[in-house]
């Protein structure tokens, strides 16, 4: 069975998850590093992935601002996702992410994760946030 891919894209870092074969659960897979907006940098890790998973589609956080309007992060979110489906044939689709990093980020607080270590998991629970909620709208 094919498997959906979540993906929080920072200018830095990159939070991916992935859900189980059933599309029900996403679970934290990896954090990739980059440098935005070298897309070469990341294209071997991602057509590994996309095989190695069986990935039929992927979800790409979408930061819209408050008000609705897409920024500078949405705009970036917007061009990576055109490259992933350029680049792969493959399906994807942006879903609003406002508010993932800063739920993440008090989901761990309360689980008392030490800041160091926030840091290095904050961008694959929100990775995780965004395709479990992408996940949870299609049932």
């Amino acid at each position: 069975m094919s498997k959906i891919l979540g993906l929080d894209v920072g200018s830095k870092t990159i939070g991916v998850a992935i859900s189980d074969a059933f599309g029900w659960t996403a679970q934290g897979l990896k954090t990739i590093h980059w440098e935005e907006p070298n897309y070469e940098s990341v294209k071997e890790t991602f057509n590994q992935l996309i095989d190695e998973h069986t990935i039929e589609k992927v979800v790409v956080g979408f930061p819209k601002n408050m008000n609705g309007t897409v920024g500078p992060r949405g705009e970036a979110s917007q061009n990576f996702a055109a490259f992933l489906e350029k680049t792969f044939d493959i399906e994807v689709d942006l879903w609003d992410e406002r508010l993932t990093t800063m739920a993440a980020e008090k989901v761990l607080l309360e689980a008392d994760v030490s800041r160091k270590k926030r840091k290095k998991v904050i961008d694959k629970m929100a990775a995780v946030m965004i395709l479990q909620g992408y996940l949870d709208s299609r049932t």
